[in-house]
């Protein structure tokens, strides 16, 4: 399948996923600030996948799409660490903080095996473009 779009793109759809999960599991909690941190850094996963993807469009390389895909694993780190201190906290359960973060490791590996295949193909825009 020939890649087009970010849409087109697993994990920019499970970033999606995972982000409407973290809005969902949020959406009632009263502690504002940990709720804007959890909330920027899972939307920050998605938005740097899509913004990296079509940079390197434009740019006709994959160096700018690698860049964006490391700033997005370092949210997806950020994410997963903020669900620890959810769970500390109290606003959410064990199963549900550990099934949330077990989805950011899923993303975080495809984002790293992403990176380790552009890195290969030395820079090149793989995409069929």
């Amino acid at each position: 399948m020939t890649i087009q779009n970010f849409e087109d793109l697993v994990i920019w759809q499970e970033a999606r996923q995972l982000n409407k999960e973290i809005y969902t599991e949020f959406n009632r909690n009263r502690d504002y600030s940990f709720n804007d941190q959890i909330k920027r850094a899972s939307v920050s996963i998605m938005n740097n996948i899509a913004e990296g993807f079509d940079r390197s469009k434009v740019a006709k390389d994959n160096k700018q799409f690698i860049s964006f895909l490391n700033i997005s694993n370092g949210s997806c780190g950020e994410v997963k660490s903020m669900l620890y201190l959810a769970h500390d906290l109290n606003y959410l359960s064990m199963d549900k903080a550990e099934n949330l973060r077990t989805k950011c490791i899923s993303i975080s590996a495809k984002i790293s095996a992403l990176i380790q295949t552009l890195q290969a193909n030395n820079g090149q825009n793989n995409r069929n473009e």
